[in-house]
């Protein structure tokens, strides 16, 4: 696969798994209620999130409130909000950065300045999904010690939404995005390192009449 390819194909994953971190962290459903032993009313089900919880009711009708206070939160509720916004902000940059390294773009001019400017792009495609890994692991650790834990009511217990899942994918994508980004700019950059190719001329021999065939001059 030529370079460009690699690029335009980690671009769009890049572009996906950015959008999917959006979306992961504006949904409700990072946690959600665990109906277990004794707790079988399904009437209405729990979703947590990182900005609002909300209650789903059997009919259908569903209830949200925002979060009151922000200094109430959990640790991993103010962690998780401030990492993905940061995997936000820095996608948005990677995304600029990469468009503007992209050899199918005239933003900056082809050489081996252009490929460090894919390389970074790609890097800060890779810095997102390491970013974006920590709070979701962290969520669901404390998710997981919670339901095994049997200090926590059975009421109480919760379990992975699919927001967790979401936001899994996303970062999987920024990751396969950004190293293809990389590989695409590396193969650029060697690709112009390598030596201009050297056309020679056949030498022109001159005529009966003492003129230079011009047929031969190439």
């Amino acid at each position: 696969m030529s370079s460009v390819a690699l690029e335009i194909l980690g671009l769009g994953l890049g572009i996906v798994g950015w959008v999917g971190i959006i979306v992961a962290c504006g949904l409700p459903m990072w946690q959600v209620s665990a109906f277990l032993e004794s707790n079988i009313v399904t009437a209405q089900t729990i979703w947590q999130g990182l900005w609002m919880t909300c209650v789903v009711q059997s009919t259908g009708q569903m209830q949200c409130k925002v979060y009151d206070s922000v200094l109430a939160l959990k640790a991993e509720v103010q962690a998780g909000r401030a990492l993905t916004v940061l995997v936000a902000l820095l996608g948005l940059a990677a995304l600029l950065v990469s468009v503007a390294g992209a050899q199918c773009t005239t933003c900056v001019a082809p050489g081996k300045a252009k490929a460090r400017v894919a390389a970074a792009g790609g890097s800060l495609y890779v810095l997102c999904g390491l970013l974006a890994l920590v709070p979701l692991c962290w969520y669901v650790n404390i998710v997981i010690s919670d339901f095994h834990s049997p200090a926590v009511p059975t009421s109480q217990k919760r379990e992975m939404g699919s927001a967790l899942y979401i936001g899994w994918a996303a970062a999987a994508l920024l990751l396969l995005g950004g190293g293809l980004l990389c590989c695409g700019a590396c193969a650029a950059a060697a690709r112009d390192d390598l030596p201009f190719p050297v056309k020679y001329s056949a030498p022109r021999r001159p005529t009966a009449t003492g003129e230079y065939d011009k047929k031969n001059y190439v």
